[in-house]
């Protein structure tokens, strides 16, 4: 008999769509359009290049693809209220650029790395839903995991000293 693992197959590009509608960013026609035009198609997404700030199209770009994947993996289990999690990008525009993920769990515990995920945005380019949905879903995966891991791990460890410079 096959094991199989069970996965809920969301709508990723709906979910991200979705985000921005409702964050205010951009209106639903217009998240369309940014998304299929930014991700659906064959690479290198040269509208990225093109811009007038190159920089910041692409950290726009990482963010409103990786945000909501990040925020749906922190929806999906019980989180104390003291912690939290935070995306950061270095940003490259001729090379790779990295998308870090990172657990706070407050109360002085150690920060914990759940993703470092390491991209050309031009690249980052799909043949169709299908293979983004996929590609989103494994990227939700390892966010999940490694917040499991973590959260389980955080229960048992003692804060540590508090720092000088955050005492008064």
């Amino acid at each position: 008999m096959n094991e199989s693992k069970s996965t809920t197959n969301r709508n990723w590009l709906s979910y991200l769509m979705d985000s921005l509608v409702h964050s205010g960013t951009m209106p639903s026609w217009e998240a369309t359009e940014y998304l299929t035009t930014h991700l659906i198609g064959v690479g290198p997404n040269t509208q990225l290049h093109e811009s007038k700030s190159p920089y910041e199209a692409i950290h726009q770009f990482l963010h409103r693809v990786y945000g909501p994947i990040v925020e749906a993996a922190s929806r999906s289990m019980y989180l104390p209220k003291e912690s939290m999690i935070h995306m950061f990008t270095d940003i490259s525009v001729i090379g790779n650029s990295a998308v870090l993920v990172v657990y706070f769990p407050g109360k002085n515990k150690p920060h914990q790395l759940l993703l470092l995920d390491g991209v050309k945005a031009w690249d980052l380019m799909f043949q169709d839903t299908d293979a983004f949905n996929a590609w989103a879903q494994e990227r939700h995966t390892w966010i999940t995991d490694a917040l499991k891991a973590v959260s389980i791990d955080s229960m048992f460890q003692e804060p540590t000293e508090a720092s000088m410079a955050l005492s008064s």
